[in-house]
């Protein structure tokens, strides 16, 4: 059993070494062919003075030469510092100096941004500017004039990525993954889920845990293969399912919003299509229900972060799904929710998710403090709020700083939301708390609407009524065109309260 990515990928392109791991626009990129591009990699950053345990930072678009990075610095024995595409200069300023970067591989879109940084950071050795997405053949050319493979001891425990959190509130923290990390948490799912016959479809950003691990990692380690797109477009990526006969995809629940209303579905041949995983924020239940009747594909939801290295819990492929769940937790994966004295919860009560197991990031990066709040007696203190069934199937309900509390009762965003889109005329929905004398905060509801629809505030509101207590249902309704996301399709529910506050503050 393979100990490191390196040794996974190697095992790997020995059994599977004509067989296409990457479908890229036109390319076919096989696990060989990888396994010598990624080669070459490392004998470059090693040529350029990058040493085991250099943090190497990698912003690149998805494209294959994030995966020849990526890799390719883990096999150099570095550690791999993925950096969001969309960061402005100061974000990418501070991950850098924040990691300390030896090295920093940049894409020839981002035009002289290397430069820049490499007079700000001090810590940078190699700089790195790289032309995305050139025919394999150029990547294959370099390669042979690097045949040497890297000979660099990497162990299990050794830091193999370091991954920055999104950075809501306060400035981004660098979760450290270890090889180990990144293996066990693929073991506990990708067997379960996958085969050597699935192609998966990656449109998360490579940047995100989510995408190195559920739609890279998972299908490299069954044998699978990988369909890499750009980004998420809703004209393209329909098309893209028919053309590469996808038979699986990882998104966001927006995104499922989203192809629940792209017309002409039905003109794609999409029956290579099994199963579509949902995380990263609770699946309205109406969405979910919807989305498999038209696409005929099952629907595995699941929970994880990325100081969890991605994936805690999911929904079994065999047995029972419960919609609006989590699922269950993985395989050695203890999982349970605890009140704020740190006692567990009863069954059916709400309180803070945890997570144990050799998931569980290694620690932030020169941050002990923020390490020793989030990680208590091997304890992954998620932030998220949730509780068990009798049958042991976890849900979410919000996040503790998206709680809202209203004359002190505890209303929980994601129960309101799946209200909301029961609604026809709804697209996309978020709720959160805003300031009020009265009762302390109020509920806001902001919609986005579906084409050609129109409905007035208190015909929402009216709707809300008939599902919940009133207390719970939102005293404000805005309908606005789209609404604040991440570069993973999250909706950012802080900056939406934050934006409507500073409107509010400027009339």
């Amino acid at each position: 059993m393979p100990l490191t990515i390196n040794e996974l990928l190697k095992e790997q392109a020995g059994k599977h070494s004509s067989k296409t791991f990457l479908y890229f626009r036109d390319q076919e990129i096989s696990f060989a062919e990888l396994d010598r591009i990624t080669d070459a990699f490392a004998q470059e950053a090693l040529a350029n003075g990058i040493k085991k345990g250099d943090r190497v930072a990698i912003m690149l678009a998805n494209c294959p030469e994030f995966l020849y990075a990526f890799f390719g610095v883990m096999k150099a024995g570095a550690i791999a510092v993925p950096i969001n595409a969309a960061f402005k200069p100061p974000e990418v300023e501070f991950v850098l100096n924040n990691c300390h970067a030896g090295g920093f591989v940049v894409g020839a879109m981002f035009g002289d941004l290397g430069d820049q940084m490499r007079q700000k950071c001090g810590s940078i050795r190699w700089m790195k500017t790289v032309q995305e997405a050139r025919p394999k053949e150029l990547a294959l050319e370099i390669a042979a004039n690097h045949a040497q493979a890297s000979r660099v001891l990497v162990e299990a425990r050794d830091p193999a990525a370091i991954i920055y959190t999104s950075g809501t509130t306060g400035f981004p923290k660098g979760a450290v993954l270890t090889h180990k990390n990144y293996l066990f948490d693929v073991a506990g799912f990708a067997p379960r889920f996958m085969n050597e016959q699935d192609r998966f479809v990656c449109i998360l950003p490579l940047f995100h845990v989510n995408a190195q691990v559920v739609t890279t990692l998972g299908p490299l380690s069954v044998g699978g293969s990988m369909i890499l797109l750009e980004r998420f477009s809703p004209k393209e990526f329909l098309p893209a399912l028919a053309r590469y006969k996808a038979t699986a995809f990882s998104a966001v629940p927006s995104l499922y919003a989203v192809l629940l209303n792209i017309p002409d579905s039905q003109n794609y041949d999409l029956s290579s299509l099994r199963f579509c995983i949902c995380g990263a924020a609770p699946m309205p239940v109406p969405v979910f229900e919807q989305f498999e009747k038209k696409f005929k594909a099952k629907i595995l939801e699941g929970y994880g972060l990325s100081e969890g290295t991605c994936v805690s819990s999911v929904n079994p492929w065999d047995g029972a799904r419960k919609i609006g769940s989590i699922g269950l937790p993985l395989e050695h994966q203890p999982m349970k929710i605890v009140n704020d004295s740190g006692g567990e919860s009863p069954i059916g009560q709400v309180g803070e998710i945890v997570v144990k197991g050799d998931n569980v990031m290694k620690g932030y990066f020169n941050n002990p403090q923020a390490t020793a709040e989030t990680i208590r007696d091997g304890w992954l203190y998620t932030g998220d709020l949730g509780y068990k069934d009798t049958d042991g199937y976890f849900f979410i309900v919000g996040r503790k700083k998206e709680m809202i509390i209203r004359a002190g009762e505890n209303i929980y965003p994601a129960e309101i939301e799946g209200v909301l889109y029961k609604h026809p005329a709804v697209a996309e929905a978020a709720v959160i708390g805003l300031p009020d004398q009265r009762w302390g905060e109020e509920v806001a509801a902001f919609l986005v609407l579906k084409d050609g629809q129109t409905v007035a505030p208190k015909d929402i509101i009216v709707h809300c009524r008939a599902f919940v207590a009133d207390y719970k249902c939102p005293r404000k309704v805005e309908f606005v065109p789209a609404l604040p996301k991440t570069a993973t399709g999250k909706i950012q529910k802080l900056k939406l309260r934050e934006d409507y506050l500073k409107i509010l503050a400027a009339k």
